[in-house]
C-alpha cells in the first residue's frame, strides 16, 4: 500500500539517522521509498527541507503528491526549500494534491513544534511493523496515512454558474449599444478565463499523476534492475569458475562440471528472463493506471462542457 510517512524527532541527528534506518528498510526490500526528505522546524516557525546527500527518486517534487505534503507541513509562515528538490517559497498547496486528510496535517503540526525535525517519505509498505520498530528505537513519533483516490473532479457548480452569467452577458452583448459593447466584451473574456483556469486545473493534477505514477514505476525497475545485476553478477562468477575447472579437468569430471554449468547457465538466463517479465508488467500496470486517469479527467470534463 502507498502511504505518505513522516516520523517525527527532537532534533536533526536522530533525524538522519531515521532517514538513513529508512533507507536501509528500503535497500532490505521491507518497504519501498520513493521520495524522501528531511523538514526542520525552527524556533520562528518557519520550516526548511532539506534533501540527503542521495536525492529522492522521484526527483523534482513539483506537482507531486509529496510535494504538496512538505509544503503544508511547512506551515502558514513560511517553507525555505533548496533549489534542488523543486518547490518554490509562496506556492499554494493543496490538500487534494496531497492526498491526505486535514486531520492528518494537524495530528503532525501538534507535535511538529519548533526546533523539532521530522523524515517526510512516501513509501509502499504491506506492515508497518519494519518502520515502527526501527524508528521508535532511534525515538521517533510516527504517523502514516494511505493515500486518498485521485481527485480530478471539476468544481461543477461554480463552473455552471459561470457558464450561467456567460450566457446573460453574452446576451446582453448582443443587444448593447456600441459604448456598452467594449466593457461587456471584457468581462465575457475575464469570465471565460476563469472557466478555462477551472478546467485546467483539472487537467495539469491528471498530468502531474501520470507523472509520478511513471516515476514510481521507473523506481520500482530501478530497483529490481540493481537486484537482478546483483544476482547475475554472483551466479556469473560462479559460472566463470565452473567453466574454468571444466577447462583442467579429467574426463571423468567433465561431465558432472558440464552439467552444473547447464544449469547456472539456465538459471541465469531465467533470472534475465524474469526481470524483463516484471519490467513489462509495471509498463503495462503504469499504461492502465494513466488510462484511468485519463478517463476521470474526461468524465469530469465533459460533465461541465
Amino acid at each position: 500500500m502507498d502511504r505518505m510517512l513522516v516520523v517525527v524527532f527532537d532534533n536533526e541527528s536522530k533525524a538522519y539517522e531515521g532517514k538513513k534506518a529508512l533507507l536501509q528498510l528500503d535497500y532490505e526490500g521491507s518497504i519501498s521509498v520513493y521520495a524522501h526528505a528531511v523538514l526542520a522546524k525552527h524556533a520562528d516557525g518557519t520550516a526548511t527541507v532539506k534533501q540527503g546527500d542521495e536525492p529522492g527518486p522521484i526527483g523534482t517534487l513539483v506537482g507531486t503528491s509529496f510535494g504538496s505534503l512538505l509544503g503544508l507541513l511547512g506551515g502558514p509562515v513560511g517553507l525555505a526549500v533548496g533549489a534542488a528538490v523543486g518547490l518554490t517559497t509562496g506556492a499554494i498547496f493543496d490538500l487534494n494534491d496531497a492526498r491526505i486528510g486535514q486531520d492528518f496535517i494537524e495530528d503532525v503540526t501538534r507535535l511538529l513544534l519548533p526546533n523539532r525535525v521530522a523524515v517526510v517519505a512516501e513509501i509502499e509498505e504491506d506492515w508497518t511493523t519494519p518502520v515502527d520498530t526501527r524508528m521508535e528505537a532511534i525515538g521517533g513519533s510516527v504517523f502514516r496515512r494511505a493515500l486518498a483516490d485521485v481527485k480530478l473532479k471539476v468544481d461543477e457548480e461554480a463552473v455552471s454558474a459561470m457558464k450561467a452569467d456567460l450566457a446573460q452577458l453574452k446576451a446582453e452583448l448582443a443587444k448593447a449599444h456600441a459604448d456598452r459593447k467594449a466593457k461587456l466584451q471584457e468581462k465575457i473574456n475575464q469570465l471565460d478565463s476563469k472557466i478555462q483556469a477551472q478546467l485546467q486545473k483539472a487537467t495539469d493534477r491528471l498530468e502531474a499523476l501520470e507523472r509520478e505514477a511513471q516515476a514510481k514505476v521507473e523506481v520500482l525497475k530501478a530497483k529490481a534492475a540493481a537486484a537482478r545485476d546483483e544476482e547475475v553478477a554472483a551466479m556469473e562468477a560462479d559460472l566463470a569458475q565452473l567453466r574454468a575447472e571444466h577447462a583442467e579437468a579429467g574426463a571423468d569430471r567433465k561431465a558432472k562440471l558440464q552439467e552444473m554449468i547447464n544449469q547456472l547457465d539456465s538459471k541465469i538466463q531465467a533470472q534475465l528472463q524474469k526481470a524483463k517479465d516484471r519490467s513489462e508488467a509495471m509498463a503495462r500496470e503504469a499504461q492502465a493506471e494513466a488510462q484511468v486517469l485519463k478517463a476521470k479527467a474526461a468524465a469530469a470534463r465533459a460533465k461541465v462542457s
